[in-house]
């Protein structure tokens, strides 16, 4: 076998790892693939035939591309968005296909992903290498040019953001998940404030990320009154002539909303104590298309 050959196969065997760092790293689904596939160019070109551990090779690769890819997004971002929420990893409802537990298998939902993308691109770098995929500050220090003390520092510093964002953890049961979800559409469809009420914690949180071309539908409201205020406002009219997909969103209870089968909406929910604590919705239809299109086709 030919040793272009047998990079390739190397290569395959860790594509679903390495991009399940890209996006952790990178909240976009599409630039962790563009990120993988650089990654594999420079790879090709540079050959393996004296490297002894591939993997960590690999990822220290798809770290340094998604870190400029990180940094050139914070400089010359075309939008200015007051809630940008990361993409999220959208499944049918019954289970994850494979290549969605590879990308979640190493914990989060979608409300630490909205806490990741706050970080600086050196921070987020160091707290997911580490935290998320056990990398050693040894490796990391050469990635973001410091001392292994300071890779050290950079990471001690995220994880205490993590921290003081306070991300609920949600119900492990998908079915009590599911049953908060449903009430909550139920009420909403039926303009019940007070049923509203008592599915959301008094502490929810709703982000709306509508897109750049509709800034002013996004939003982010804290409050069950405030949210289910929302609620009745933008999801009571509408929801009497759209369809509601279940699926699982970043791995737990969400939906896609569609209109005469044209994608509108992605919401993903946070449940805890079987109070709905978080909503996360990407109400940019090009953008939902583009991330539920498999799970749609398959229905």
């Amino acid at each position: 076998m030919e040793e272009s050959e047998w990079l390739a196969e190397r290569f395959e065997e860790h594509r679903a790892h390495l991009r399940g760092v890209a996006y952790r790293l990178l909240g976009s689904l599409a630039d962790a693939d563009d990120a993988v596939q650089d990654t594999w160019l420079r790879v090709s070109r540079a050959g393996a035939a004296d490297i002894e551990n591939l993997g960590g090779w690999l990822t220290t690769i798809v770290a340094r591309v998604s870190l400029n890819m990180l940094r050139s997004r914070g400089t010359r971002r075309e939008e200015s968005l007051d809630v940008r929420l990361p993409d999220p990893v959208v499944s049918a409802a019954g289970s994850l296909q494979p290549e969605d537990e590879a990308l979640l298998a190493d914990s989060v939902g979608l409300a630490l992903q909205v806490v990741l993308e706050t970080l600086p691109p050196a921070e987020r770098l160091a707290f997911v290498l580490h935290d998320m995929f056990d990398l050693p500050f040894d490796d990391i220090a050469p990635i973001v040019g410091r001392t292994p003390v300071a890779a050290r520092q950079l990471a001690s510093r995220a994880r205490r953001r993590v921290k003081g964002a306070d991300t609920p953890a949600a119900d492990r049961d998908l079915a009590r998940q599911r049953t908060a979800v449903d009430a909550f559409f139920l009420a909403a469809r039926g303009g019940d404030f007070d049923a509203l009420l008592a599915v959301l914690d008094p502490a929810v949180v709703l982000r709306i990320d509508a897109g750049a071309r509709r800034p002013a539908g996004s939003m982010a409201l804290r409050g069950a009154a405030a949210v289910a205020a929302q609620a009745l406002t933008g999801l009571s009219t509408a929801l009497r002539s759209a369809t509601l997909h279940p699926a699982l969103v970043n791995g737990t209870a969400g939906v896609i909303v569609t209109m005469r089968g044209r994608p509108l909406t992605v919401m993903g929910f946070t449940v805890a104590g079987g109070k709905i604590v978080a909503i996360d919705a990407i109400a940019d239809p090009d953008r939902v298309r583009a991330i539920a299109a498999d799970v749609l086709a398959a229905q």
